[in-house]
């Protein structure tokens, strides 16, 4: 099927033979003699609206970037991104070589994008050179506009800041006393608001943070998590915290326990021991 344009008043069609694409539309040889030119300047054609990217295929692009998030907690990561209204504000702590932050920039184009990492030195964290690869992998993948990088500690950060937070993702230093600092990045998101925490259940650190600070908080429940990532929300006052929401964390307890042996028996090499309780890979329980 070929499209109608306009020029100089005169109605054309759009080529469907070589000319097609390359700026040329088929006209009658009367108004191309009226022209003076072989073929009929270049109409624009009207643009159909950009189709974001699915799930599926900006994974398949994560996939190939260093990090420790499972394709399944990448998916609940778009679906929580996505959520957030048009010009809101999505705070990432933790983006390593950017594999979350591809995710989030990828499924909130309506939405600013904040990433908070200090990319300091080290064996584990790989220093200015994470940063690097860390950009690269934002220009490769067609995200360098969507995401503004501040190259701080989130707890330096935190005391200064002021702007609302539409969704909140905490996967940065997995101590207790950074845990903690940073749950109160959650002050604010308002209520209703999400926040996803990665290694909760896993992490010694991140979890006896979630033990203090959320487990008898009246602020936040937990709703569930896909492995190692767990959501939780801010109440508001018609619907409190319950009993059932912390019952919830303590049932977390026994996994959190299991994945602490699993760390255990990998740190001695005892790889078979760990294949028993079911982590067939050497690498943590994430």
């Amino acid at each position: 099927m070929s499209a109608s344009h306009h020029v100089a008043g005169v109605p054309v069609r759009a080529g469907v033979g070589s000319g097609a694409g390359r700026g040329r539309v088929r006209c009658s040889r009367a108004h191309r003699r009226r022209c003076g030119l072989p073929y009929c300047p270049a109409v624009p054609a009207e643009q159909p609206a950009p189709v974001e990217p699915d799930f599926a295929s900006v994974f398949r692009q994560v996939h190939q970037i260093g990090g420790w998030l499972t394709e399944a907690q990448a998916a609940t990561l778009w679906r929580e991104a996505q959520a957030v209204p048009p010009g809101g504000l999505i705070v990432e702590i933790g983006s390593h070589q950017g594999r979350s932050t591809v995710v989030l920039a990828a499924a909130a184009p309506q939405a600013r994008l904040v990433a908070i990492d200090p990319f300091v030195g080290g064996a584990m964290f790989g220093g200015l050179a994470t940063r690097d690869t860390f950009l690269a992998n934002l220009a490769r993948t067609g995200m360098v506009e969507r995401v503004e990088l501040r190259q701080a500690k989130s707890t330096e950060l935190r005391p200064s800041w002021t702007e609302p937070i539409g969704f909140l993702y905490i996967d940065g230093k997995h101590d207790y006393w950074t845990l903690s600092d940073d749950l109160r990045w959650s002050e604010f998101l308002p209520a209703g608001g999400r926040l996803c925490i990665h290694d909760a259940y896993s992490s010694i650190g991140v979890t006896l943070g979630l033990l203090r600070h959320v487990l008898g908080s009246r602020r936040l429940r937990y709703l569930d998590r896909t492995g190692s990532l767990a959501r939780f929300e801010v109440v508001s006052a018609s619907a409190p915290v319950t009993r059932a929401d912390r019952l919830r964390i303590l049932a977390e307890l026994p996994w959190w326990l299991r994945n602490v042996g699993i760390k255990v028996l990998l740190r001695l090499r005892l790889y078979p021991l760990a294949r028993l309780v079911g982590h067939a890979d050497r690498a943590d329980p994430y």
